[in-house]
């Protein structure tokens, strides 16, 4: 049979874990591709598998994202060139969603400019759990096809495997819908704290008054850890009140800096990440929920 008729799957490099769990699961074939620099910094691409009439699916998880625009986007042109039928890529971190309004005068709206860049070069676009905070979809700033995923049932799945009697602490008001649904899952109880940021590294949080130490073991649920702040503040206030050491889960383990060693050393019980980017705290693994939503695209 023509191996037209199956997707291809380019990993990018450093991502080989997840993307291959990809791979197996789907039983698409891995594509291979050369990427380099030029003395100069400029980006070298050259694609080796053969593509022409095929779906083409890219992964790259998108921190660091302006290391990787320029190659990803000569990946994508390259792969339309050679005579993909569909370019689509699969990024489980999406970056450039922070700044999403214009502050002061002059500020550069980056999430609508780098939304315009990807939506030029791909046909569609697979993420999980985006950081959105004044945008209700992906839809306001994409203008290609945009599949959101949700990690809240492997997160679920795994705190009732791993801890028992837990309490989702959801840090801050935006976090309320979402922590609610993976406390639901769980057949958990929740609560929301809150949140006064006062620099990129400085915030404050504050939990509701009713709340005091119960038996239960606290768990901390974000979508990204970036600085670790919000999560550190949190461990601190609740040992304060006599509660267990709180377990710390992230989708997205961005960890900014030494932040990842100073949430461990904050009096965390544990720290624990899915696997949309590679990292030590990496636990929960979304292959099976990017393979469903990948297997229903085709």
């Amino acid at each position: 049979m023509s191996h037209s008729r199956f997707p291809i799957l380019f990993v990018w490099p450093g991502q080989e874990a997840l993307g291959r769990r990809l791979c197996s699961r789907l039983c698409w074939e891995e594509g291979a591709f050369e990427l380099r620099r030029f003395p100069d910094g400029e980006s070298y691409v050259r694609v080796l598998s053969r593509v022409s009439d095929r779906e083409v699916f890219i992964h790259s998880s998108l921190d660091q994202p302006d290391a990787k625009l320029a190659p990803l986007l000569w990946i994508a042109e390259t792969a339309r060139d050679m005579g993909a039928a569909k370019v689509t890529l699969i990024a489980p971190y999406l970056a450039y969603l922070r700044q999403d309004k214009s502050f002061f005068d002059g500020e550069a709206v980056s999430s609508k400019y780098f939304a315009k860049v990807l939506s030029s070069s791909f046909d569609a676009l697979v993420t999980v759990d985006p950081h959105l905070h004044r945008y209700v979809s992906l839809d306001e700033i994409y203008k290609i096809p945009s599949q959101v995923l949700s990690a809240s049932q492997e997160i679920a799945h795994w705190v009732r495997r791993e801890v028992e009697k837990p309490v989702f602490i959801g840090p801050d008001s935006e976090s309320g819908q979402w922590v609610a649904q993976v406390a639901s899952l769980s057949g958990a109880p929740y609560f929301v704290a809150e949140k006064i940021r006062k620099g990129d590294r400085l915030v404050e949080i504050r939990l509701p008054d009713f709340v005091g130490a119960t038996e239960g073991v606290p768990v901390l649920v974000d979508d990204i850890i970036s600085t670790g702040r919000t999560m550190i503040e949190s461990v601190a206030l609740l040992r304060q009140k006599g509660w267990a050491a709180p377990v710390c889960i992230g989708v997205h383990a961005v960890f900014a800096g030494d932040a990842y060693n100073e949430l461990k050393g904050s009096g965390a019980g544990r720290v624990v990440t899915c696997n949309s980017l590679p990292h030590p705290s990496n636990e929960i693994d979304l292959s099976e929920v990017l393979a469903r939503a990948l297997e229903g695209k085709r």
